[in-house]
């Protein structure tokens, strides 16, 4: 693994944006994984070394999270925002097209960038987020978002279990990976949550009102994975069902029994993902589904 960082644009002047490189820096077939609301890019770790024998894989932390820089107050945490950010970041790394794995927010910004005319994304993997998310779900999420603090990295771990219950089957060395990189120390010798407080004032600001995406992930052409934990509550039955009779080659992964979002480090869950991305190798992304 490499790490590096680009320097992005925002209103008030520049932020850093750190991304982590597995695979051959010379191979041309890139992948960028990117994470959820609350996450980082250390997520993608058992996931990017499996892909890394096919793929050039990039895994950014957002801003405002992991070892990227925290925006300066007065600049949102936004989806314009994490756009931008991406397309400087695809700038960067000097390529005509790539594929893209999206979890949760992740997944939304790779729809809107897919949906773009002239879009360098070829083939799309969405993980637990579809075109539609309920005001319900929203408040879930923002009553969890926040400044938490711990006494130490055991309470830490516990919050970390009991919050993210798709992340059930991980083992312990896992818990601890997620533990190790998804933790800052505050400035009060507490045990903080690795992300930027204020990510909570979007996700508190949102949560009044469904987000209806069908208009804008209809416009998306490439091939797509579309992975359903069928417990989920932002990934509905309902969601699933429109975007299969709208999109009939819609490829669904349902994985039961698994609430929001599928950890993406557990192996079967790693092999069907790789086996989608072999499968559509040959697509272009000129081509029209």
């Amino acid at each position: 693994m490499r790490t590096r960082s680009v320097m992005a644009l925002d209103p008030l002047g520049f932020h850093r944006v750190v991304y982590h490189e597995w695979g051959s820096a010379d191979n041309d077939r890139v992948l960028v994984c990117v994470h959820g609301l609350a996450r980082n890019s250390r997520d993608f770790d058992e996931l990017a070394r499996a892909l890394s024998r096919d793929y050039r894989v990039i895994c950014p932390d957002m801003p405002g999270r992991g070892e990227s820089d925290w925006l300066a107050p007065g600049v949102n945490y936004d989806i314009p925002r994490y756009m931008s950010d991406m397309a400087t970041l695809l700038a960067r790394l000097d390529v005509d097209q790539v594929d893209w794995i999206g979890t949760s927010m992740g997944g939304i910004i790779g729809t809107c960038l897919a949906a773009l005319p002239n879009s360098p994304i070829r083939t799309l993997v969405l993980n637990d987020i579809g075109s539609f998310i309920s005001k319900e779900s929203l408040q879930r999420i923002a009553g969890y978002v926040g400044d938490h603090r711990f006494g130490s990295l055991a309470e830490l771990e516990q919050y970390m279990r009991s919050t993210y219950t798709a992340y059930r089957n991980l083992n312990d060395t896992q818990w601890q990976h997620l533990v190790k990189y998804g933790h800052r120390v505050t400035g009060e010798g507490e045990f903080g949550l690795h992300y930027d407080p204020r990510l909570a004032e979007g996700t508190q600001e949102a949560q009044h009102q469904d987000i209806d995406l069908e208009p804008l992930w209809t416009q998306v052409k490439c091939p797509q994975m579309l992975i359903w934990g069928d417990q989920s509550d932002v990934l509905t039955a309902d969601t699933v069902e429109r975007m299969q009779t709208l999109r009939p080659d819609l490829d669904l992964y349902q994985i039961p029994g698994i609430t929001h979002a599928p950890s993406l480090m557990e192996a079967e869950q790693i092999v069907a993902i790789q086996q989608w991305l072999r499968n559509n190798r040959a697509h272009k992304p000129d081509e029209v589904s």
